[in-house]
C-alpha cells in the first residue's frame, strides 16, 4: 500500500522555516557541519564570531499542495523523479514538515515536502555544504596529516577550519582548488550513515581527528551520530548534502584567515579557508566581479586614501578619526541632533566609567562581562561602559516622575568600549570602541506601541535621506533571557502591533532577542546589494524592574514604566564605514569633507583663488585652495582622486571677471559662473542634502 505525500512548490528560500533560518545563522551552520541532528545545539558552541548574514526574505504564501502517492521506502529523489517535471535535476535539498533534508531522506505517510533548488536558502546551504566537504577531502588528499575542525555553509559560500603545522599560501589554495575540481569530475556519491556514539568516537580517534572527537564528546550519551562518506573521505556531519560531488559545478577558494577553535582565544588558532560555489560559471564570475568592486570600495582602503580615518598597531580596534573624517562625522551628528530635537528627544551625556555594582544591577555582569573592560579607582572596582543604558537609568531616577511627563525620550551619542577578539576586528565595522547613537524612551504600557511607531518613522526618515532600502526583522525571546514568558509576550505583542500599524513586512528571527527583551532590527541594503544591521528597537521590561523605576499614575499610585532602547545609525563609526563603501568615497556634497576646491591655472592667480576659497568658507562651504605651481590637469586629476564634488578653476579670465570655471565630479564641465552665484547653488544643494 502506498503513502501519500503533499508536494508544495514555489516556496522561495523556505523563508518561513525557523529550522532553515537557524541553519543560515553562524551557529546553526556550524552545528549542521559537526554532529547528529539531535545534538546540533551542543556543537553550535564551536562557532567563531562572524558577521550576521542578511535576513531571509518575507515568506511568500504557499500555493495549495498537490497530493501524490509514493511507495513505502522511496526517498525524496525517487519521488521527485516520479513527478516527471525534471525537479530532481535542479533540487539540492527538500524541506520535509519544516525540516531541511537531503534527497536521500524517506518521508513518512502524510509528510509535507517542498523541493528546494539553488535559488532557495535551503538549496544553497546543501550545495555549499557539499562544497565544504569537497574542500576537506582535497586537503586530506594533499596533506593527510591535516586535522579537520568544522566546515559549514555560510551566507556567501562556505569555509573549513583546518589544523596544519604550516601556513597555507596562495599557491596552496590553487593546489587545493585543482584537487577539488578533480573530486568534482570523479562524481563521487555522498552516502550517509549513522553510528552509535562509542563507535563514532572510535572511528575518529583512529582517524587522528581530535576536533571531531571533541565535538562528539559534547553530545548526549547514547545519541546516534551521523557521518557522510564520499569515496575515501568520511566526515562528521548532520547534512544535508547533494547526491554526489559532480552536482557542484563552479567553485573558487577565496582566502585564508586565522580562527580560534570554538571562537575562544584561549584555544589553538586554526586556518580557515573560505570559498564559494555556484551551479553556473557565469554566476561565479559575476560574484567575483562584485567581490572586486567591494575591494575597490573597502572603507579601510578609502579611509587611508581620502585621509578620513585609520587604525594603528598602537591601538588595535581603537580608530583614529582625522579632520576630514571628523567633517563627515560632525555632519551626521548635526543631522541626528536636529531630527531628534524635532521628534521630542532631549540629549544627555553619561560617564564612560561607572562602578562595577551598577553592572551587576543591570544584568550585564551575568550576560556580558566577558566583553567588558575593567579598572580600579580608590580601591573600588569599576567598569568601562559597553552600553549606555545603565547610566540612562540613573538619569531617569534622579526625580519622581508623573504619568503626565511620559513619554520621556532621552538620547545620547555615547562612547562605549567592548572587548572584541582580535580576529574579528574589521576596520570601522568591528571595533573595540565606538559612539553609539542611543536613546531610551520611558513610557506607560499604553504609550509603548505608539512610541515604537514613532521610532520606526524616525528611522525611515534617516535611511530615506541616504537612499537606503532596508529590511525589518523581529527577534524573539532567547534562551538566556530575563523575565517571565508573560512579560515577553506583552513586549513582543507591542512590537508586532506597531509593525502592523505601519504595514511593515518583516521576518521573524526566533530566539535572537536581547537578554532583556524582544527587538526589531533594521538591515540596510547598500549599492552592492549587501545588507548591514544598523538600527534597532528593543522593548525592555527588565531594567525598569532591576533599577526600581517608577512613575505616579493618574490613580496616585506608583507604576512601573516600560522602556525602549533604540539606535538609528547603530554606531557612528560603523555607519561611516557603510556610507564610505556605499558611495565608494564619493560622498554627496553635504557630507563631503571638502565640498569645493579652487584650482589655479598658474600661481599668478593665488591671491584670487585664496579670496574665492575664503569667501566660500565664510558662507559655510568646506572649501580649499590648491595654490601649488603645478599643471592644471594634474590638480584636476588629484581633486578627482580625492572625490571632491566641485573643482573651481581660476585663471586670467576668471580673476578679471570675478567668476569661477566650475567642474563637477559627477557632471563634468559646467562652464563659468559668478562666484556668488556658485555659492548660492552649492549652499542650496548642501541645505537640501541632495544625494
Amino acid at each position: 500500500m502506498g503513502i501519500k505525500i503533499s508536494i508544495i512548490s514555489g516556496i522561495e528560500g523556505a523563508g518561513a522555516s525557523a529550522a532553515e533560518a537557524a541553519r543560515q545563522s553562524p551557529a546553526g551552520a556550524e552545528a549542521g557541519a559537526g554532529a547528529g541532528a539531535a545534538g546540533q545545539a551542543a556543537v553550535a558552541a564551536a562557532a567563531a564570531p562572524m558577521q550576521a548574514p542578511a535576513p531571509a526574505p518575507a515568506p511568500m504564501p504557499a500555493p495549495a499542495p498537490a497530493e501524490v502517492e509514493a511507495e513505502p521506502g522511496q526517498n525524496l529523489y525517487d519521488i521527485a523523479k516520479s513527478l516527471g517535471t525534471g525537479v530532481e535535476k535542479t533540487a539540492c535539498a527538500a524541506e520535509v514538515d519544516g525540516v531541511l533534508r537531503d534527497l536521500r531522506f524517506e518521508p513518512h505517510d502524510g509528510a509535507s515536502v517542498a523541493f528546494l533548488d539553488f535559488s532557495s536558502k535551503g538549496g544553497r546551504f546543501a550545495y555549499r555544504h557539499t562544497a565544504s566537504h569537497i574542500l576537506a577531502q582535497a586537503v586530506k588528499r594533499l596533506w593527510p596529516q591535516a586535522m579537520l575542525a568544522i566546515g559549514p555553509a555560510i551566507d556567501s559560500g562556505f569555509y573549513y577550519d583546518i589544523d596544519v603545522d604550516f601556513s597555507f599560501s596562495p599557491e596552496d589554495l590553487e593546489k587545493i582548488e585543482k584537487e577539488m575540481n578533480r573530486i568534482i569530475k570523479e562524481n563521487i556519491p555522498l552516502e550517509r550513515r549513522a553510528l552509535p556514539r562509542a563507535e563514532a568516537l572510535e572511528f575518529f580517534r583512529a582517524a587522528g581527528e581530535p576536533y571531531k572527537v571533541e565535538l562528539i564528546l559534547d553530545l548526549p550519551e547514547g545519541e546516534e551520530i551521523s557521518l557522510y562518506r564520499q569515496g575515501d573521505f568520511t566526515d562528521l556531519c548532520a547534512g544535508p548534502h547533494l547526491g554526489s560531488t559532480g552536482r557542484v559545478k563552479a567553485v573558487r577558494l577565496l582566502s585564508v584567515a586565522g580562527a580560534y577553535w570554538r571562537g575562544d582565544e584561549k584555544n589553538k588558532m586554526l586556518q580557515r579557508i573560505y570559498g564559494t560555489a555556484f551551479p553556473r560559471r557565469a554566476d561565479l564570475d559575476e560574484y567575483l566581479e562584485r567581490l572586486e568592486e567591494a575591494k575597490r570600495r573597502d572603507h579601510r582602503k578609502l579611509g587611508r586614501e581620502l585621509d578620513l580615518f585609520d587604525i594603528y598597531e598602537e591601538g588595535p580596534g581603537f580608530p583614529f578619526m582625522f579632520p576630514k573624517g571628523m567633517a563627515i562625522r560632525n555632519e551626521l551628528e548635526d543631522f541626528w541632533r536636529r531630527e531628534h530635537r524635532a521628534a521630542g528627544y532631549e540629549e544627555i551625556k553619561t560617564p564612560i566609567i561607572l562602578n562595577e555594582e551598577l553592572w551587576h544591577r543591570s544584568g550585564h555582569w551575568d550576560h556580558y562581562k566577558d566583553n567588558m573592560y575593567f579598572t580600579e579607582i580608590d580601591g573600588a572596582d569599576y567598569a568601562i561602559k559597553p552600553m549606555n543604558c545603565p547610566g540612562g537609568m540613573l538619569v531617569y531616577k534622579r526625580a519622581m516622575r508623573s504619568y503626565r511627563e511620559l513619554p520621556i525620550r532621552n538620547c545620547e551619542i555615547g562612547l562605549v568600549h567592548r572587548h572584541e577578539l582580535s580576529g574579528t576586528l574589521h576596520g570601522l565595522m568591528r571595533v573595540r570602541c565606538f559612539n553609539q547613537d542611543d536613546a531610551h524612551i520611558y513610557a506607560t504600557p499604553e504609550q509603548a506601541e505608539s512610541e515604537v511607531v514613532g521610532v520606526m518613522r524616525l528611522i525611515d526618515r534617516f535611511y530615506g535621506l541616504f537612499g537606503f532600502k532596508y529590511r525589518v526583522e523581529l527577534s524573539t525571546k532567547p534562551e538566556n533571557s530575563m523575565g517571565t514568558d508573560e512579560e515577553w509576550a506583552v513586549a513582543t505583542d507591542a512590537l508586532v502591533k506597531a509593525l502592523g500599524a505601519l504595514g511593515r513586512a518583516y521576518t521573524v528571527n526566533e530566539g535572537d532577542g536581547a537578554f532583556y527583551g524582544p527587538k526589531i532590527d533594521f538591515h540596510l541594503e547598500d549599492s552592492l546589494g549587501r545588507t548591514w544591521q544598523c538600527g534597532t528597537i528593543q522593548f525592555d521590561m527588565q531594567m525598569p524592574e532591576r533599577f526600581d523605576l517608577s512613575y505616579v499614575g493618574a490613580d496616585g499610585q506608583k507604576h512601573r514604566p516600560v522602556m525602549l532602547h533604540r539606535t538609528v545609525f547603530g554606531s557612528i563609526e560603523r555607519f561611516m564605514a557603510i556610507l564610505t563603501e556605499h558611495f565608494a568615497g564619493a560622498f554627496p556634497t553635504w557630507l563631503a569633507p571638502v565640498q569645493a576646491k579652487v584650482l589655479t591655472v598658474t600661481d599668478r592667480f593665488a591671491d584670487y583663488a585664496g579670496m574665492a576659497a575664503g569667501r566660500l568658507k565664510e558662507l559655510g562651504v568646506r572649501a580649499e585652495a590648491d595654490l601649488r605651481n603645478e599643471k592644471i590637469g594634474y590638480k584636476i586629476r588629484e581633486a578627482q582622486l580625492q572625490k571632491t564634488p566641485y573643482m573651481l578653476i581660476v585663471g586670467e579670465k576668471e580673476a578679471q571677471g570675478g567668476t569661477v570655471s566650475v567642474r563637477s565630479r559627477a557632471r563634468g564641465d559646467l562652464g563659468a559662473a559668478p562666484l556668488d552665484a556658485f555659492a548660492r547653488d552649492i549652499l542650496d544643494e548642501i541645505r537640501e542634502k541632495r544625494m
